[in-house]
């Protein structure tokens, strides 16, 4: 199974490259390390995810001798590695550019959306196809803004405040109001994708 989470690193290493000049340019722009945490860390899960529903590699995949679990389990671990990885390689070029650490609540709040969105994100992949997962994430972000634009004109900052009031809590309850749910969520997901992939690949 160590070989497979090793696969999805060296398929991901050019896309990582070509993503570090993108976050030093927001990182020099004085942009949120959190929002820039969360959004590297998904995009590099789900390419991931994406590569691996290629017919070639998917074909590939079910003829090596790994079970269907250790296939996902496989999947949810990369996941988690690669937001840690991400979050970690953000921490330290801001340390560089701006002598500044990350806080404890900014690396728990990040990590914690990431979690909750592959939490969701993996198990509706499973039963349909990535792609569609993004036509429908375009489909919320109209809605959002149509609703931002024409009911509620303080929704983003309503969104903004929410997140730092939840960052402003102290690390003790980051971690039991936050962090172990999303974690809690993050793990039903993964026993709720292996049976979805069992059955999908039958």
């Amino acid at each position: 199974m160590l070989q497979l989470i090793r696969k999805d690193f060296l398929l991901q290493r050019n896309v990582f490259f070509i993503l570090l000049p993108i976050l030093f340019i927001y990182l020099l722009l004085d942009t949120s390390t959190t929002w820039i945490g969360i959004i590297f860390s998904i995009a590099l899960i789900m390419n991931a995810f994406s590569e691996d529903e290629k017919s070639a590699v998917h074909l590939l995949l079910n003829s090596l001798p790994y079970t269907r679990k250790e296939l996902v389990t496989a999947k949810y671990l990369g996941a988690l590695l690669f937001a840690v990885i991400t979050l970690f390689v953000i921490a330290a070029s801001n340390w560089i550019i701006h002598s500044e650490r990350m806080q404890w609540a900014q690396l728990v709040f990040s990590i914690s959306v990431v979690l909750t969105f592959v939490s969701i994100a993996f198990p509706v992949s499973y039963i349909f196809h990535s792609k569609y997962l993004g036509i429908a994430f375009i489909g919320l972000f109209v809605i959002y803004m149509i609703i931002a634009n024409t009911f509620v004109h303080n929704v983003q900052e309503r969104v903004i405040n929410t997140a730092r009031t939840i960052m402003s809590l102290e690390v003790s309850n980051l971690y039991m109001l936050v962090f172990l749910p999303a974690l809690l969520l993050y793990l039903l997901s993964w026993l709720t994708s292996i049976f979805i992939y069992k059955q999908k690949t039958r």
